[in-house]
């Protein structure tokens, strides 16, 4: 089973160093007005919000293009590339958000500066994406970097700091070092307790990526009462069909699964399916872990024809995004193997 910690994208503004909190499904960006880049950017929070993805990409690139052309300052420009690379990441374009991370890093490098915040930034954003399309080695290069300028610059006690260990948890959960992303992810739990209310979604989507690493690591009770506690805050702030919930449910699916419990786990990853296609589409490559999932389940349940269409339905999802050698895409190849061999 796949357990479905998120990466965090939300960290310090360029220049000034703070931003408000945000929910996990939040932009950072989205401050309700001010210049015109601004507006730009605040409708297009909203739009998001809204599901209105199509006109929230429109507006980031128009947000992109009014910087660029007349703004005397570097860091509303990253800010709106930053953004638009965000949407296109979780639109399922990770080759388009590459190509524009890559070019902000490289301007906020320039000015202001390598050590600056908008570096670290873009480095966090570049670490997530590349979590998703698995060249782990990238993402952790690029979340240390930025881990580096926060600790410097913030402290390591800061929430936004808190975010880089968060993230590094998660990656180390996704490349299978559980006990290397323990440490990280308690972190990241324990200065949020400090810094964000029992009820706030960012403390929630920490106890959730915990859940995930100690699941790994053979402690389900702990998981589970992590997961349960991390759902409630999700159901009541963001709704039964956010992508957050969709998220919990995957696991407490996947905890069903590792007891053997394969009814529930079964329902439960339907569920996941049903959410995440909602708020995805029915055609983004992030819904092949949760169809990988289900297809594993229908398998231990005795029904690998069932699980067949299911696997192939994901691997088509991932082809044109991700590498070949794309860690979730290999597995649906080796599992879609074992359930044709069981027919």
């Amino acid at each position: 089973m796949a357990p479905d910690p998120r990466g965090h994208s939300a960290i310090p503004g360029a220049t000034t160093g703070t931003a408000p909190g945000t929910a996990p499904d939040a932009t950072p960006y989205d401050t309700g007005g001010g210049t015109a880049p601004e507006a730009l950017l605040s409708t297009a929070g909203r739009y998001r919000r809204l599901g209105r993805l199509d006109e929230a990409e429109r507006t980031l690139e128009r947000a992109v293009q009014i910087t660029r052309d007349s703004e005397p300052s570097q860091d509303a420009h990253l800010r709106a590339l930053d953004a638009l690379a965000e949407l296109l990441r979780l639109r399922g374009r990770y080759r388009r958000s590459d190509e524009i991370l890559r070019s902000a890093l490289s301007l906020a490098e320039e000015t202001p500066g390598v050590g600056s915040l908008a570096v670290a930034r873009i480095c966090n954003s570049l670490g997530v994406l590349h979590k998703y399309t698995g060249r782990f080695e990238e993402s952790e290069s690029f979340y240390s970097r930025a881990l580096a300028i926060l600790e410097a610059d913030l402290g390591d006690e800061h929430p936004f700091t808190a975010t880089l260990y968060h993230n590094l948890g998660g990656l180390n959960h996704a490349r299978g070092t559980h006990a290397q992303g323990e440490p990280f992810a308690r972190r990241s739990v324990e200065i949020r307790r400090r810094t964000h209310g029992p009820a706030d979604p960012e403390l929630a989507a920490d106890k959730a990526a915990l859940a995930a690493i100690v699941h790994a690591l053979g402690d389900l009770d702990e998981a589970e009462r992590l997961l349960v506690e991390a759902l409630a805050v999700f159901e009541t702030r963001l709704g039964q069909d956010d992508y957050e919930v969709a998220s919990c449910l995957n696991n407490l699916a996947s905890i069903h699964y590792s007891r053997g419990g394969f009814e529930a786990a079964e329902a439960g990853f339907r569920k996941v399916l049903a959410i995440k296609e909602g708020c995805l589409g029915p055609a983004h490559p992030e819904l092949a872990v949760a169809l990988n999932n289900l297809a594993m389940t229908l398998w231990k349940r005795g029904r690998p024809e069932a699980a067949v269409p299911v696997l192939e339905r994901a691997i088509v999802l991932l082809n044109t995004e991700v590498d070949r050698d794309q860690p979730v895409r290999l597995a649906c190849l080796r599992n879609l193997q074992t359930c044709r061999s069981s027919m």
